[in-house]
This record gives structure tokens, sequence and C-alpha cells, in this order.
């Protein structure tokens, strides 16, 4: 049987609701993101990552693969995290690189500042960003969204990401890059988180303008955009079995990904494989365009 027969179907996905932030040790069955299927070609070695949200998920496949691939990564996570980041430390170090963990939250500005600051002080050097960091949840009428929802939304998803390119871009020279996740949703719209929609639809813009800006210094700046993936972020907004059940029957695959099916992605995007890739909205969500 091929590894793509084998994924969970969405009715194996059992794992219920969690208080935000979820996670990924409380889920049944866990999310696959220790890239044990992923066959490394050292197209990172050397390089230096920061993964905002690299705890769990898919930033936690993504820190996985790039230390794979020979890079060294620093993850950003909200404290209440701190199991899940020290076992995404734990399974990125075996792979003989170093996994810098720090607690700390993209909504204030000088967070990000620190966690830059901390990283090149470790590492000497920032080669690549990944703006993964997100909160969403769930709510059927926008009239039930109140100010401080969308304010963490907006704060976490759009302004924290504008916050660690401007502390991350001193730092960046040529040939580095800044990977944004994006969504489908940001594309489609979703009648139940039109908040969140709205944010990444932003996200989007944000990449393009942005690539736009830093194209002659020859920066890239891609997004890569999900569609419904097994993390603990769909707990953590109040959704459920059906709920996956829902998403996955809206994709040709009829199915939710899984981290590790996005992670190589952002190898693409991050290493000279992607050379000539800028400005880019990078769909991986089985079919749900």
């Amino acid at each position: 049987m091929s590894q793509t027969e084998s994924r969970p179907t969405a009715e194996e996905l059992k794992s219920e609701v969690q208080e935000f932030p979820a996670i990924q040790a409380k889920m049944t069955p866990e999310p696959d993101s220790d890239l044990s299927n992923y066959k490394a070609a050292g197209k990172l070695a050397g390089k230096v990552a920061i993964v905002t949200g690299g705890d769990s998920g898919i930033g936690r496949a993504v820190a996985i693969a790039f230390a794979k691939e020979g890079a060294n990564v620093t993850i950003m996570y909200l404290p209440e995290e701190e199991e899940d980041a020290q076992e995404t430390k734990r399974l990125a170090e075996q792979f003989g690189t170093t996994c810098l963990t720090i607690a700390s939250d993209v909504r204030v500005k000088a967070n990000c500042q620190d966690v830059v600051d901390k990283t090149v002080s470790q590492f000497g050097q920032l080669d690549i960003l990944v703006n993964n960091a997100a909160y969403q949840h769930i709510e059927k009428k926008i009239q039930d969204i109140s100010e401080e929802q969308l304010r963490r939304t907006f704060d976490t998803n759009i302004l924290g990401y504008f916050f660690m390119v401007q502390a991350a871009l001193p730092q960046l020279k040529e040939g580095a890059s800044i990977i944004n996740t994006g969504s489908i949703v940001g594309k489609q719209g979703e009648p139940q988180l039109v908040d969140y929609a709205s944010t990444k639809g932003a996200i989007h813009a944000f990449t393009k303008s942005l690539a736009t800006q830093l194209g002659e210094q020859k920066i890239r700046v891609n997004a890569v955009l999900p569609g419904p993936i097994y993390t603990p972020f769909l707990p953590g907004a109040g959704m459920g079995p059906d709920g996956v059940k829902q998403a996955a029957s809206k994709t040709i695959l009829q199915r939710p990904g899984q981290p590790e099916e996005l992670a190589p992605a952002y190898v693409l995007l991050a290493s000279e494989d992607g050379s000539y890739i800028t400005g880019s909205l990078l769909d991986v969500n089985g079919g749900n365009a």
C-alpha cells in the first residue's frame, strides 16, 4: 500500500474540540507531522530559519523538514504550547541541527524583534522566515464575532506577519526567502470564518506586494495555501469530527491533508529549487480550489 493510500480518512479522525491553543499530543489520532516519510537531500544545509507557530501541526512539520534538510531552526509559539514545542525540538534535533524554542506572542511587535535577535545571537544569521502562527474561531454569524476575537484574529494573522518581516528584514540577504501561510478560504471565503478568511486574503495581497517590493534585493516572498489540514488548529477553532468530515468533503481527494504533506512545499520555496519563484500563492489543498 502506498503512503497516500494509507492516509487516514475523515471518518478515522476523532479529535474533539479543545480550548485554544489546542495541544497536538491530545489529538486522536495525532497528526502526521514527524516527517518520517520525507526524503531529505541537504537542500538547506547551513541555513537558519524562524518558523512562527512551530510547535505543532504545519509549523512542526516545516521545522522538522528544514532540520532534515540541514537548517538550524527557531520555533516561536505560545507559552501554553510548551509541551508540543519540546516534542518538535526533540524530533528536529535528531538530524544533527539545533532547534531553538522561544515561547512568545507575535501580536506584540517587541516580541518579534526579540525572537529575531535571539536567533541571530544563537546562529549568527537568518536566511528563511516562515510566518505561520494563526488564530481562528468558528462563528456562524458576523454579529457574533466579538471585538476581542476580531482584534485577536487580525493581530495574530496579519499584523504578526508584518511585525516579523519588519524585524527580520535587516538580517535577510540576497537569496533569502519569506514564506507566508495563507489559506484556500482566503480565495473562496468561508461563511463560518469571516474574520479568519479576511486575514488570509490580506496575507495573499501582503505576499504579492512584498515580493514586488523586495525583488530588487533578491529576497523571494511566497505563500503556501493549505486546504483542510488535520492539525490542532481545527479542534482549537471549535471544529469536531463532524466539521472535519464536512471540510474534507469539499476536496477532490475527499480527505483532510496531513501536515507532512505540506512541508515539501515550504522546502521548495525556501531552497534553491525555488529560486525563480516569487510572488506565488501555492495551493496545497487536495483539490479544494
